[in-house]
This record gives structure tokens, sequence and C-alpha cells, in this order.
């Protein structure tokens, strides 16, 4: 039974002091007997999805400021049963007005470390970043959104890793189905259309030193030639085909032609990278999947 003494509504008037927070139970921080399970590490314990707009550095100088969610985590020694998890936030919270880049990251999870008396560190901050796309040929703009993330990851020895990880829409016209259809119509005077797809690249890549999101999606625009576009009027239309039917491609040839342009360029340590072809032939997906091959590298 409750006491009818006790108080059952919030006070807004009450006043915390010093010594009441000094009272206020702490059991994240509460000795190991207060484990539950096996007293071992974790290697990451934190927050997932914190969000807040965070400004972003553009190659000609300009700021962007995107909605942006954060996973923060720090990895926990055995004997300690737990973190403040608000802390994550509060304490990231502190660099809300800087700009961000891969290596940005590597100041916060110093921080991280010091501050929570972690050994280790993780960041992965997530963003649609817009950039303005030119029609093929009726000179109309429009914006294009790519699905970025910045990673950073700090070890007990204060080595700093860094990833950009990006999702790049593009068309893949078949080049069986080009030929199939080029066949019908010289033997038999019969009209076929050769069919292709929305397809995606998904790229890891681990840098050497930071570079810009556009700089990745030239590499892509750069290996794929076709990229789905924004603005399209008839003429951009027609050109879009012609395009297709100029870089036809298996899914196998999206994986080489990203290699190719990926691992040329200085910036990039390593990589992986997954495209899929959302077939319009198949009820089901091609997928491929390549890796630069560093010995124990991304895969």
């Amino acid at each position: 039974m409750i006491s009818t003494s006790v108080r059952r509504f919030y006070d807004p008037t009450f006043t915390v002091t010093d010594e009441y927070k000094a009272s206020l139970p702490d059991l994240q921080n509460g000795p190991a007997s207060l484990i539950e399970g096996a007293n071992v590490p974790i290697q990451q314990v934190g927050i997932s999805n914190f969000r807040l707009p965070l400004k972003y550095p553009r190659p000609n100088g300009d700021v962007e400021r995107l909605e942006t969610s954060v996973d923060g985590y720090v990895g926990l020694d055995a004997g300690k049963k737990g973190i403040n998890m608000s802390r994550v936030i509060r304490s990231f919270y502190s660099f809300k007005e800087d700009l961000f880049y891969p290596g940005k990251l590597q100041e916060v999870l110093r921080m991280y470390k010091n501050e929570m008396e972690s050994k280790s560190g993780y960041l992965r901050l997530s963003f649609s970043y817009p950039m303005l796309q030119e029609s093929l040929r009726s000179g109309l703009h429009g914006y294009q959104y790519y699905d970025a993330s910045f990673e950073g990851n700090i070890d007990e020895y204060d080595n700093y890793r860094m990833f950009v990880h990006l999702e790049f829409e593009y068309s893949s016209a078949c080049p069986c189905s080009f030929e199939l259809a080029e066949h019908a119509r010289e033997t038999r005077d019969v009209a076929a259309i050769p069919h292709s797809q929305r397809s995606v690249a998904n790229l890891t890549v681990e840098l050497k030193e930071s570079l810009f999101i556009e700089d990745l999606v030239a590499l892509c625009r750069k290996a794929l030639k076709t990229e789905t576009q924004v603005m399209v009027k008839r003429e951009d239309e027609q050109a879009f085909a012609e395009l297709n039917g100029a870089y036809q491609k298996f899914v196998e040839d999206a994986a080489r032609l990203l290699y190719e342009e990926l691992d040329g360029e200085e910036r990039i340590a390593d990589f992986v990278v997954r495209c899929a072809h959302i077939e319009s032939l198949h009820s089901h997906d091609a997928v491929s999947r390549i890796c630069k091959g560093k010995s124990n590298g991304l895969r």
C-alpha cells in the first residue's frame, strides 16, 4: 500500500543542489559485483541515431548544413558495469557548430576516450547529401541526393581509421538483351526493346586523407557513365537512351569499372563495392561484390 504522505505530482519549483546531485544513485558506475552475465569487455556501447543538423564543407568553400544521424560508441572494459549513455550525446554537442569531414571524427573520438575513460571509440555520421545535377541536353538543373556516411574508429593504441560510405544510383542496360533485340529486328523485322533497370552501387572506401563526397561521386560517374537523372525533357530522355546504348553493362562490368577508378585514386587506401542490378527481366536481382584485395583488408 502506497503511503498517502507521498507527493504524487511534479514540482517545477524544486531546485537541484550539488548535495542533492551527489545523493542520486548511479548504478552504471557501480562495482563489478553488479555486472550481469560474463564479466568480459564489450567492444561497442553507446547510442545509435541521435540526430542534429551538422555543417559540411563544399569543395568551393561553401558550407552545407544537413540533418545527420549519429552513432556513437565506446569500448567498455571488463569490471565496469556500464557507461553514462547521455554523455555520448552531451559531449558530441560541443562540436555541433564545427565543420565535419572524415578526418574531423578523430578529434571527437579522442575526446570520447579521454572523457569516458575508454580505450576505443567509434562514430558514424549518416546524411543525405544534395548535389546539383545538370540535365543531359535541355540545360535544366535539379538536385540529386546521395545517401552517405562518414565513419571513424580509434583503437587502444590511438590508431585512427576513417571511411566514407556512398550509395550511387545508375541505369544498366543488358548487353545480352540488346543483342537479342537487334537480332529480332534484323532477322524478322520485329520491334524489340532491350531491358535496362535502375541499379545501385554501395561503396565503402577507407581513406588515407579526407576527400569530398563530390570526389567520390565523380569517380562513380566516370566509371559508370549512366547515372539516373533528375530533370528530364524529351531531348534528355533520348540522350539517356543513347548513353545506355553506348555503355551497356552486366553487373560484373559495373564492379570492375568501379574497381578501376577507385584503385587509381591515391587518397583511397582500401575499398569494397557491392553492385545490385534491380532486374526488370527477372524477379530477382543480379549482384556483384568486389574489393581492392589487400591482405586483411575490407571484404
